[in-house]
């Protein structure tokens, strides 16, 4: 699969937010995080330009293959999810810390991986096998980091969203509107915004508090697989 460009995007939004009241520098790359070497030549120059990576939220992530099964995947999908889910989640994470978080002294900092509730329970979709079981990775890594990372001060936390209504599903769905309206019906998904307010709240915190996990899911997603779908009635 093609990487989508996304510099104009972010050129964009880095102006929007240069000429909003928000305080600071802002700056931006784009690279493709499973390639090592691009990645940590782009850490390299963040650090450069910035000194310190305090906050590393690692937020990449995609799911190919619907409504293909496991078997029926194509390879070069698989290859693609384990290459974006896996290792450029550890890519960036080993390029960060190295470049930045545990060279300082003292070293600090914390990293905040948006893995998913998938991670921890199967879901019931299919063409989520491999999803599933790089989410699952993700959490394993980093619960072994925050034991490894004993004797810092680096706090590793993990996010855990449930259905968001972004393009993530809409790829899930093939963009079929239809499909996609279907899975949401009946209830009111979470949006970017949900997310974004969970993880300002988890970082916010003092340093000797961590949020180590937290799941934030639509109050009608009981669980992975059982959805309120009257939801929406009972609370118009």
């Amino acid at each position: 699969m093609a990487m989508i460009d996304v510099s104009d995007k972010l050129a964009n939004l880095a102006k929007k937010l240069s000429s909003s009241q928000a305080t600071g520098k802002i700056i931006w790359r784009t690279v493709d995080i499973g390639n090592y070497l691009a990645v940590d030549k782009a850490v390299a120059s963040v650090v450069q330009e910035l000194v310190d990576i305090d906050i590393l939220i690692n937020n990449a992530s995609v799911a190919l293959g619907a409504p293909a099964r496991f078997h029926e995947l194509h390879i070069p999908d698989i290859m693609t999810m384990v290459n974006t889910n896996i290792n450029g989640f550890m890519y960036v994470t080993y390029s960060v810390l190295n470049r930045s978080m545990l060279v300082r002294r003292p070293s600090n900092g914390t990293i905040l991986n948006v893995t998913s509730i998938t991670s921890l329970e199967v879901p019931r979709f299919q063409a989520k096998a491999v999803y599933h079981a790089n989410k699952a990775f993700q959490e394993a890594l980093t619960n072994a980091l925050r034991n490894e990372l004993s004797g810092t001060n680096i706090r590793i936390l993990a996010l855990r969203p449930g259905c968001v209504a972004t393009n993530f599903h809409s790829l899930r769905v093939g963009h079929d509107r239809e499909k996609y309206d279907q899975f949401f019906e009946g209830f009111e998904p979470l949006v970017s915004d949900d997310i974004a307010q969970a993880t300002v709240y988890m970082l916010n915190q003092p340093l000797n508090v961590s949020v180590k996990a937290m799941d934030v899911v639509p109050s009608a997603q009981r669980s992975i697989t059982v959805f309120d779908r009257k939801w929406n009635e009972r609370n118009s």
